[in-house]
């Protein structure tokens, strides 16, 4: 365990470091120089910590050096073409971030002997779909940096690279071509997600037919701004995106059904990986749908065997993997630095939070309340330094909302599938299978607005420096690694579950 945290904290700083400063081969080669001192000094004098600094060092070169080798130019053969209004043809990879105003699709291009994806902003009709070969045409720029009303600079031209998206075509006009082939997997997976999409708004009004959307699909288009707002200054966005926590809602469904049949457990797991691939493909496969099956995957496995040791191993064999794969989701990806810290609150600071609520008698109530705790608290430092947004609220708020989320994504499921087979034949049945879906749904639509309304439920922060986000997950660590911590918690808590 103790090398694999300083591989994987080795090759992460190195990716850090290349990601906030511009440099060359030669802080590469200097990592590598004091490696080999290191090594020479563990050779001369055997201790494991000059074997851990070598290693260390070795891997932060290759961090850097994977840095350095993500780092491509823009295809000239697009290059020459900025600023000028432009038609290419191509086919859409993506399903397409619908909008109030427009929406935005991605689209595989190639001119040139040469390949790139762009965004085309465009108007929302007409609608199109993954696979679709299509016509597009637009101002051709590239994305660049913004700040936000805080001052806080978002690195969107990285945010958008990370997915391969390097051009941006601003008031785009599309023309489908000819619709995906029946034989494409992501297209018929797409043509599924949109199905059971428009099932629910068969059978739901708006503001809830979207939001049942983003608890089961995810996404929050159709929410509006105003909506959106409330989820966010109450701390309840997560339950409205596709995070790690609603995927593991899926496989442990998945998993609890299979349990009622005489099958054995590792094929009820295997059934509930299986479950976990067909939902990641229908919610899209993006890289954020994947991270977070990953990520469910490995919290499930940790509250369902107890073995926190082996998750966390999982976990850093994880991250290591998606930097590996892509670099540009450390710095740039804001969703992947909080799903990590997410998923290790639930599978190191839970069980410590559990011990303090000892005198809690219902262990239902002891895990919903130590796994909120435990996941607000981790995401705590970054989410401020990301955003500056200090939710006063947030964890009664969760309290509240999160017990009910499997409730909610549940009958919001049978909602969709009542819209798809009853809709055009029966829609006043499917709105009676949607009626447990419309009274979830309205509760945390309630509690997202009252809470948001409250005074000084939210506070934005200036910015600050990011040593004191690695300062306190620093301390965070120590307490929670600390043994002695540890045993102090369990003797003071267990003195007063005895008195």
């Amino acid at each position: 365990m103790d090398v694999l945290i300083v591989v994987v904290s080795g090759f992460a700083s190195g990716v850090f470091l290349r990601s906030l400063f511009i440099f060359g081969w030669p802080p590469v080669v200097f990592a590598l120089f004091i490696a080999a001192l290191f090594g020479g000094a563990a050779f001369l004098k055997p201790r494991l910590a000059y074997s851990l600094g070598a290693v260390f060092c070795l891997f932060v070169a290759f961090g850097m050096t994977r840095a350095i080798v993500a780092e491509t130019p823009l295809p000239s053969s697009f290059a020459t073409d900025l600023q000028q209004r432009v038609s290419y043809e191509g086919i859409v990879v993506a399903d397409p971030d619908v909008r109030d105003a427009n929406q935005r699709v991605q689209i595989r291009v190639s001119k040139g002997g040469e390949s790139t994806t762009m965004f085309a902003v465009a108007p929302r009709h007409p609608t199109v779909m993954v696979g679709d070969h299509v016509f597009v045409s637009g101002t051709l720029s590239v994305p660049e940096p913004f700040a936000d009303d805080n001052g806080r600079t978002f690195r969107y031209d990285k945010y958008l690279e990370r997915d391969g998206v390097r051009f941006i075509l601003n008031f785009a006009y599309l023309r489908i071509e000819s619709s995906a082939p029946w034989y494409s997997l992501p297209a018929t997976l797409a043509r599924v997600k949109h199905a059971f999409i428009d099932g629910i708004r068969a059978t739901l009004p708006e503001p809830y037919s979207s939001l049942a959307g983003g608890i089961t699909i995810g996404g929050k288009s159709g929410l509006g701004n105003e909506l959106k707002d409330s989820f966010t200054r109450s701390s309840l966005v997560h339950i409205i995106v596709l995070s790690g926590y609603n995927v593991m809602v899926v496989a442990e469904w998945v998993m609890a059904l299979f349990a009622l049949t005489p099958i054995r457990k590792r094929w009820a797991v295997t059934a509930g990986v299986l479950a976990l691939i067909l939902f990641v493909g229908i919610a899209g496969a993006t890289a954020t749908a994947i991270r977070a099956a990953l990520m469910a995957v490995i919290a499930l496995y940790a509250r369902a065997t107890g073995r926190t040791y082996a998750a966390g191993r999982a976990l850093l064999v994880v991250i290591l993997l998606m930097l590996v794969w892509n670099p540009l989701y450390l710095v740039f990806d804001p969703g992947f630095g909080l799903s990590v810290v997410a998923t290790a609150g639930l599978i190191w600071l839970a069980p410590l939070i559990e011990i303090v609520l000892s005198f809690m008698k219902s262990a239902f109530w002891k895990n919903v309340v130590a796994t909120t705790l435990a996941a607000q608290v981790a995401v705590l430092p970054l989410l401020l330094y990301n955003t500056g947004n200090l939710s006063i609220v947030a964890i009664p708020t969760n309290l509240l909302v999160v017990p009910l989320v499997p409730l909610a994504m549940g009958f919001s499921a049978l909602a969709g599938f009542a819209g798809m087979l009853f809709g055009s034949l029966a829609p006043l049945l499917g709105i009676v299978f949607a009626f447990p879906a419309y009274l979830t749904n309205a509760y945390l639509i309630f509690v997202a607005r009252e809470a948001a309304l409250l005074p000084f439920a939210a506070v934005t922060l200036p910015p600050f420096p990011f040593w004191l986000v690695l300062a306190a997950y620093a301390a965070l660590i120590y307490s929670v690694a600390s043994k002695r911590f540890s045993t102090m918690l369990q003797l003071r808590f267990a003195k007063k579950a005895s008195i």
